[in-house]
């Protein structure tokens, strides 16, 4: 590895607060692997069904699915530290819970997932906001570097929590586990206490709940990188839950392992982790996007294709590191691409919108797998969808994904301001914008092109309604409207204009002739129809 790719790394350990962050999470997610292996262990003691067994997967990453957007959005409005203690709070809370009932040996297979549900809200109300804080820690030149580090911290605690896991099951059983996963969240607990986060400047009313959400949603449908994304994370998580759902099983009954031994052999996955991580910044160099993801994807399906059939260990634990290295790769790459191309004011909102399309279809597809394997069997479901997975990749390709590297993502400073004779209220509404252009008839077709990303921005950022109109009477005359929500929502598309959105923007006016561009703006008269 050479000084760059060295850097690309470790750049964000340069952030003091970053690193002490880092440290902490490091200790909490062992104890978060130390408590899976503990819940997957204790529920195969219980039942070796395949359809519950599969149920403790669905209940770690159900929440995800109910909560993402909500999270999401609460991340963007309100103070994301304050978020982050409630959220860490609520997991101590459900750790500490499920380990005393195990101890007091009251524990059952719908006592362990509801406790495991609710284990899962807290880390739902988690992510989105753990995410969002990376761009307020370091410099923007060291966002990949934090989301590999990141990376690396998960796969350092996935080799050494399941391994220390399952020695203390060993010892102890899976009740103290439980508990000493509750105390590791002490540390970022701490730590988020002593941050000193500088709040952030709000001109405007704070966005409600709901409407932030819809908005999060927008900007998703109107983002066509972001879907690509979406679209390929989704179906890499769909079909890559089966191995996740199956693998406790096929260490119990197949290699007939012990806790330890268990432990050891989902520490493999982890070690590739951390290969991967080591690896990224070399082949990210060599090889697009788009080859990367399709090459990662091929590998996994290659695990699954193993543990479909194979009761060796040594090639069950090869495979488990081939699958660590593609997953930490995909991983990676889509959240590098996906915050290297999203702005900081919904941040939050997008990168739920990704928890959310990772963790629904990993929740119903392992409740779907663990159903399908009660009547053909474990080894045909993971053949299908390890053939699945590959077939995937071509059918996915026409998604491309692209890096944000070449965007500048800064808020436009100085975009005019609307000055009027009335100064209307923030929430009245609807507001129609017209923007008037003269185009030379040999250019229609190269400024409506243009038109298409600004079209997409309009939405992106705010409107619900969007058109192009030609006047038939003058055929060099055409109008741009819009239609957003409220008045408070129009100044929020000013401040959420960029710098990029501004080159799109001057590309559409550099088709303008005459007179300067006009735009005008109308607020919706509540007038009611006739009885």
């Amino acid at each position: 590895m050479n000084n760059k790719e060295r850097k690309h790394i470790w750049g964000a350990m340069r952030a003091p607060f970053f690193r002490i962050l880092w440290a902490a999470n490091v200790v909490s997610l062992i104890g978060t692997w130390m408590h899976e292996v503990g819940v997957s262990w204790l529920m195969t003691s219980m039942t070796l069904a395949p359809l519950i067994v599969a149920l403790v997967q669905t209940s770690m990453v159900l929440p995800f699915f109910l909560l993402s957007l909500p999270a999401g959005a609460l991340a963007d409005i309100i103070d994301r530290r304050r978020l982050l203690i409630a959220a860490q709070l609520l997991m101590l809370a459900a750790a500490t819970g499920l380990g005393i009932v195990t101890l007091l040996g009251s524990i059952t297979p719908i006592v362990l997932l509801l406790f495991t549900f609710v284990l899962g809200l807290g880390a739902a109300v988690n992510a989105p906001a753990w995410q969002a804080i990376m761009p307020e820690l370091i410099p923007r030149e060291d966002l990949p570097s934090a989301i590999t580090l990141g990376s690396v911290a998960f796969n350092i605690a996935r080799v050494i929590g399941p391994v220390l896991g399952g020695i203390i099951i060993g010892i102890v059983g899976p009740g103290t586990t439980f508990l000493l996963n509750a105390l590791s969240f002490s540390g970022v607990l701490l730590a988020l206490f002593l941050w000193k986060r500088q709040p952030t400047e709000q001109t405007l009313p704070a966005e409600r709940l709901m409407g932030a959400i819809k908005t999060g949603i927008r900007y998703t449908r109107n983002a066509p990188q972001v879907r690509a994304i979406l679209i390929h994370i989704g179906v890499f998580s769909f079909f890559g839950s089966s191995l996740w759902a199956f693998l406790p099983i096929i260490a119990r009954s197949r290699l007939g392992l012990s806790p330890s031994g268990y432990g050891i052999l989902f520490g493999f996955f982890g070690l590739g982790g951390l290969i991967g991580a080591a690896l990224l910044p070399r082949v990210s160099h060599i090889s697009s996007l788009n080859k990367l993801v399709a090459a990662s994807t091929a590998f996994f399906g290659l695990t699954i294709a193993i543990l479909a059939f194979s009761g060796n260990y040594i090639l069950i634990a090869t495979a488990l590191l081939i699958g660590g290295v593609s997953w930490l790769i995909l991983i990676s790459t889509f959240n590098i691409s996906l915050q290297s191309i999203i702005p900081s004011w919904v941040r939050g909102r997008v990168l739920s919108v990704f928890m959310l399309v990772f963790f629904g279809p990993m929740a119903g597809g392992s409740a779907l797998w663990g159903l399908i394997a009660s009547w053909w069997g474990i080894s045909v479901t993971l053949a299908i969808t390890s053939i699945s997975m590959v077939v995937a990749i071509l059918l996915t390709r026409q998604y491309r994904l692209i890096s944000g590297d070449n965007l500048d993502l800064t808020p436009v400073q100085r975009w005019p301001q609307v000055i009027g004779k009335i100064e209307p209220a923030m929430e009245e509404g609807p507001v129609l914008v017209v923007i008037e252009y003269h185009i030379d008839p040999g250019q229609s077709k190269a400024f409506m092109e243009a038109m298409r990303p600004l079209k997409s921005i309009r939405m992106r950022d705010g409107a619900f309604k969007w058109n192009l109109f030609r006047d038939v009477t003058n055929p060099d005359h055409y109008i741009e409207s819009f239609i957003i929500e409220s008045w408070a929502e129009h100044l929020r598309q000013h401040e959420r204009f960029t710098v990029s959105d501004k080159a799109t923007y001057n590309h559409v006016r550099s088709f303008h002739t005459g007179e300067p561009i006009s735009a005008l703006h109308f607020i919706a008269e509540p007038i009611r129809r006739e009885k």
